[in-house]
């Protein structure tokens, strides 16, 4: 298909330009949004019409989807295999990189999602001492693969939590035991900032506009920010600082009168040390605690499905024997059905309205019927729960009971949360659930093997009225006919069991016995058999909740503002939407820690683009540079910066930091009369002055006015030059593990470049510029 797999163009690369280019495709669409796969040749894009295309290198096209939702951001999982897209109404959607199914969706945000970060744990930041902390999930010890999802037949699939029409998406997705450790930040329109382990398990939750900021002046004074906006997140890779791109107003707690009135974009760092101490933990936390949520979902899925199958039969039972009162009363009879059975059974006599039903409205087809639904849902039921509901219910009491021994580990696990006395209730709730389980297949045996012999001896009746043989037809069970005519006709136990609301009835021999054995192993919940089924699942959930939320609380609490640096004073409100902010923010090591470390620092660059006319600077880039360690307080003396000018002829379309503190800037040439010519600009960040950043009083809060801006010479062998010949628009897509580049042109091509020159390349070769 043309659409499908684009015809392949010719390189065109020229010989005497530092980038190559390897394919200039023509787009039949608009991209909004583009990031690389950090582990494949593959390239995420985002359409005008909030349309996702996953492309190979080649540029062939492996799928597209449209998930129905304004899409405001996107990143791909470390490992590659999930893509995270962020929607205007505040949910992350997952899916997979294989064929763009949705895997999970998350409730972060109540706004906008602007921004999302997918950080990973560097095996190097990990200290020796720690590794006999290293996670093993001892699940698959005990235990066959966790149950899937039980196919719903009938009933909606798709974007409703979980995977869709890929039932091992789940064991899949939520085996995080083999993976490291890593948190998906994602950033809201309202300020709140998201964190996830694995994507799935929310452990955190800032609001910028809430935290107490410290900035240093003249005097240490405490501000806040007000009606503050996130642009951009990102976390290091050694989990221990969060940089933060953010548009709001500093106000001035200690005094109103400094206050900041107009809107401002700011750096905020964050101290995140809690998720590099206490990685380990979490990662054994989370990885319990997101089994538990998927096993929960089936375990709900199950429910569901045992529901709807024995509502659907008992509609049809209903359906058909409904009409025996209304005979009853039409023939001036005042017996009820149970009667007339009954009557039938003992005394054998056939009222005239009992003998009507039978052979007329009932009838052996009719009969046959019903009776082939309610064994066909009693199967449904058998199998659900023997393959799904039964085992979801044992896993998840196993991997509870882990956590109930990490809750006892007080020094190690108290610190984030996990709350030894909440893990006990749901522990409880989890065994309570298991008997009603039991109970639940004992009860649904007992009613199937109760209508399968009343359908008998109903059959028997009607091929007696119909005068039709009946050597073949086995005798009633008397007593198992009245049981069935006592209870069934009366209550459905099996309906009751699915119910919230139900309460069970128990005499009293059962509630002395079972109150005696609850004690005796050492719970607290003597009344549980008075709930069914279903109640006692919501009480799980609702337990399960609790103790989940105080990691959640525990972690957020433990998130501080290391500092904040004021950027520059915007004014226009298109500025403040952050799909104008040309912004990159980025993590490189140290140069002055060793390879053979165990563990080591990260530098942050962040590279912006100012506004013209802000800091009455024109056509600049700023670059921040903090040197500062994660584990003090933000100091002024770790930060340095500086401007670059970019020649008035030329404008700054995109930009991205790049590996080894490079950046890749994508310049367009200002032509009023025709288009003019566009080019990509790689610069070594070594090559430039860092200035110390520093602030004398509170009323110049803008460090980088200060600063000298560095005209970038384009015309010499100032950094690597390409030409390129298109007009270019955003955004630009730079894979640091893949050397590559993606441009866009406002002509709907596209362009991708290999960044990184061979080794032997001709060092003769100049930019064609």
């Amino acid at each position: 298909m043309a659409e499908e797999q684009m015809e392949e163009a010719s390189t065109t690369a020229a010989a005497a330009t530092p980038f190559q280019l390897q394919f200039d495709k023509p787009i039949p669409f608009q991209i909004k949004m583009a990031e690389w796969n950090p582990e494949k040749d593959l390239l995420a894009m985002v359409t005008d019409d909030s349309k996702v295309l996953l492309h190979r290198f080649n540029w062939q096209r492996l799928w597209t989807i449209f998930p129905g939702k304004h899409i405001t951001s996107i990143c791909w999982s470390p490992d590659g295999k999930i893509i995270a897209l962020g929607t205007e109404d505040g949910l992350v959607l997952l899916r997979d990189v294989e064929n763009g199914k949705m895997l999970r969706t998350i409730k972060s945000h109540d706004v906008a999602i602007v921004c999302l970060n997918w950080a990973e744990d560097d095996p190097l930041s990990r200290p020796d001492k720690d590794e006999f902390l290293s996670y093993e999930d001892r699940t698959t010890r005990f235990f066959p693969p966790a149950p899937v999802m039980p196919r719903i037949g009938g009933l909606s699939s798709g974007d409703t939590g979980l995977a869709d029409e890929n039932e091992e998406a789940i064991p899949e997705f939520s085996s995080a035991s083999c993976q490291r450790f890593n948190i998906l930040c994602s950033g809201g329109k309202d300020g709140c900032v998201c964190f996830s382990i694995f994507g799935i398990f929310p452990v955190g939750k800032i609001n910028i506009n809430k935290i107490p900021i410290s900035v240093e002046s003249s005097g240490k004074r405490n501000y806040q920010l007000q009606d503050a906006s996130i642009s951009k997140v990102s976390l290091s890779r050694n989990l221990q600082k969060l940089v933060l791109l953010c548009y709001g107003k500093l106000v001035d707690t200690d005094s109103l009168s400094h206050n900041c009135e107009t809107a401002a974009l700011h750096c905020l760092y964050l101290d995140t040390s809690i998720f590099f101490n206490r990685k380990n933990e979490l990662h054994q936390v989370s990885q319990q605690a997101s089994s538990i949520q998927d096993l929960v979902e089936v375990v709900r899925a199950s429910i569901s499905l045992i529901s709807k199958q024995w509502s659907n039969a008992m509609n049809l039972f209903r359906e058909k024997f409904s009409a025996l009162p209304n005979l009853i009363a039409a023939h001036g009879a005042e017996s009820s059905s149970e009667d007339e059975f009954l009557s039938l059974l003992f005394g054998t006599r056939t009222s005239p309205a009992l003998h009507q039903f039978l052979a007329s409205s009932l009838g052996e087809a009719g009969l046959k019927r019903i009776a082939k639904a309610v064994d066909s849902a009693g199967r449904e039921i058998r199998g659900v729960v023997s393959e799904h509901l039964q085992p979801a219910v044992e896993i998840i009491s196993f991997r509870l009971a882990e956590l109930r021994g990490l809750a006892r580990w007080r020094s190690r696990f108290q610190i984030i949360g996990l709350d030894e006395k909440l893990i006990d209730g749901v522990t409880e709730s989890i065994g309570m659930l298991v008997v009603q389980v039991e109970r639940f297949s004992r009860v649904a045996a007992t009613v199937l093997y109760l209508f399968q012999n009343f359908f008998t001896w109903v059959l028997k009746c009607v091929k007696i009225l119909l005068n039709e043989p009946i050597d073949q037809v086995p005798a009633a069970n008397s007593e198992l006919v009245v049981i069935f005519l006592k209870f069934l006709l009366d209550k459905d136990p099996i309906k009751q069991l699915l119910e919230a609301d139900e309460r069970i009835d128990c005499d009293m021999d059962t509630a002395r016995h079972v109150e005696q054995l609850v004690v005796f192993g050492g719970f607290t919940d003597t009344h549980f058999l008075e709930r069914s089924l279903v109640k006692q699942f919501n009480e799980l959930e609702d337990s399960l909740k609790e103790a989940f939320l105080m990691p959640f609380t525990t972690i957020s609490s433990q998130i501080h503002c290391q500092g904040l640096l004021p950027l520059y004073p915007v004014t226009s409100a298109d500025t403040l939407s952050s799909t104008c902010t040309l912004t990159s923010i980025s993590f490189y090591k140290d140069e002055d820690s060793q390879p053979e470390e165990s563990s080591y620092n990260l530098t942050g660059y962040v590279c912006f683009k100012i506004p013209d006319g802000s800091l009455n600077k024109r056509n600049c880039i700023g670059v921040i540079k903090d040197s500062g360690n994660c584990y003090t307080t933000l100091s002024m003396a770790s930060l340095s910066g500086f401007l670059l000018h970019i020649p008035d002829e030329y404008e700054c379309v995109d930009l991205s930091l790049y590996k080894d503190k490079q950046i890749v800037l994508l310049l367009s040439e200002r032509s009023p009369d025709s288009p003019g010519r566009s080019w990509m600009v790689m610069l070594q960040t070594q090559s430039f002055s860092f200035t110390p950043l520093s602030r004398t009083s509170p009323s110049n809060i803008y460090s980088l006015q200060k600063l000298v801006a560095l005209d970038l010479q384009l015309d010499t062998d100032y950094g690597k030059v390409r030409s390129i010949p298109h007009t270019v628009s955003t955004p630009l897509a730079v894979s640091a593990s893949r050397g590559v580049a993606c441009v866009f042109s406002s002509r709907r091509h596209a362009l991708v470049y290999i960044l990184d020159e061979d080794e032997d390349e001709d060092e003769d070769e100049v930019s064609d510029m």
